[in-house]
Formats: C-alpha cells, structure tokens, sequence
C-alpha cells in the first residue's frame, strides 16, 4: 500500500466517520445527559462491536452474506428492531423537574433519590448497549467487505494491510466519537429545564426510529 493510497483512505474513512448515524447519535445523546466520561464507554462499545464486524467480513462473512440474501434480511430486521426500542425507550425516559433536586448546597451531602440513582446506568450497561448499537447495523459487513479491499494491494502480503487500515479506521472513528461527544456536552447546558430535557429524549429517540425505519426499508 502506497502512501498516496492511505491517504486517499484517510480522506474517505474521515467523511464516513463523520457523518451522523446511530453510533455518534448515541454517543452525543450520551455525553449530552450523562457527560464525557460515560460516553467513553459507550465509544468502547461502539468500537468492540465495529472491529469485530469488520474483521469478520475480512474472514469472509461479507461474502457469505450477500450469498444468503435472507439470513442478511432477518439480521437487518433485527438490527431495525431494537433501534426501534432504543428510540421509544429515549422517548419514554423519565425527566426530572426541579423539585425532584437537592437544595443548593446540599448535594455534596445528601445521597440521590433511590429513583435518581437507578436512571444512571453502569458503565458495563452503557459499553454493552453501544455495543448492540453498532452491531444492530449488519450493512457495517457489507461496507467492510466493498470498501476496504479497494485499498489493499493484491500483490502484497494482505493481513498487515489490512491492520494498518483498520487501525487508521479505529483513530478516526474513537476521534469524532469525541467531536460528537464534546458536541453533547456542551448541549447539557440546555437541558437543566425539564421541558428541554424531555424534548431532546423525545428528538433523540424519533431520530433513533427513523435509523431504524431506514434500515428495515433500505436493501443492500
């Protein structure tokens, strides 16, 4: 692989990563309620889940699947569906007003509400639902399997090739994982109110069913 080739990569991986889908949707949603930190794990998830597609259609899974146009249907279908969940379950996400907070001054003393703390999710549960985010889309397979093999020369060693551009992939994509979350927090300034709270759930999750109407139309 050439130097001019990988940078052609750069270019292409830079606008595909950067454009808004369920991953950085997710994340910005995240780190808009919950902060940065938080969405880190969600970025891990992500990204366990988009490697391992993609070194799966590197082991030839893309193929198989574009030879099995029904079993590709039913995972799309899957995917599609707990999209679909996820949106109606940000939409229906409880908001709390200002009187269900402290005092001022007191929040350094007084633990949250029972039901204040059971709305903040464990980082095990926030990495394994940014997990089943990314991989609900099977078409992450299919681009691996059309997009990376325009790269890699035929006629040199392929593995090493191929980790080279997945690694690049893995800088770009973690790196506007943090454009989009950097992006939510700064959102959370808004959301104090609960009525902006509850509109941004509510904008979130008809974005998140619209991913999902997408997906269950679109064919490969």
């Amino acid at each position: 692989m050439s130097l001019g080739v990988w940078w052609l990569f750069v270019g292409m991986t830079f606008v595909v990563s950067a454009t808004p889908g369920p991953n950085m949707l997710y994340v910005m949603s995240l780190s808009a309620r919950l902060g940065v930190r938080t969405a880190v794990s969600a970025m891990a998830g992500c990204m366990t889940a988009l490697l391992a597609m993609m070194t799966l259609s590197a082991a030839g899974l893309g193929a198989l699947l574009q030879s099995f146009p029904a079993v590709f249907d039913a995972l799309r279908l899957a995917g599609a569906a707990y999209l679909a969940y996820l949106g109606v379950k940000c939409w229906r996400t409880p908001v709390q007003g200002p009187d269900d907070l402290p005092a001022v001054g007191a929040e350094k003393h007084l633990p949250l509400p029972p039901k204040a703390q059971q709305l903040v999710p464990s980082r095990w549960a926030v990495y394994r639902q940014g997990f089943l985010v990314a991989a609900s889309n099977p078409k992450a397979i299919l681009f691996a399997a059309a997009f990376f093999p325009q790269f890699i020369h035929a006629d040199l060693p392929k593995l090493p090739q191929f980790a080279v551009l997945l690694a690049t992939f893995t800088v770009i994509e973690v790196g506007w994982y943090f454009v989009y979350a950097v992006s939510g927090k700064q959102l959370s300034v808004y959301l104090q109110r609960a009525a902006i709270m509850r509109l941004f759930n509510r904008v979130t999750g008809g974005a998140f069913v619209g991913f999902a109407a997408l997906m269950a139309t679109t064919k490969s």
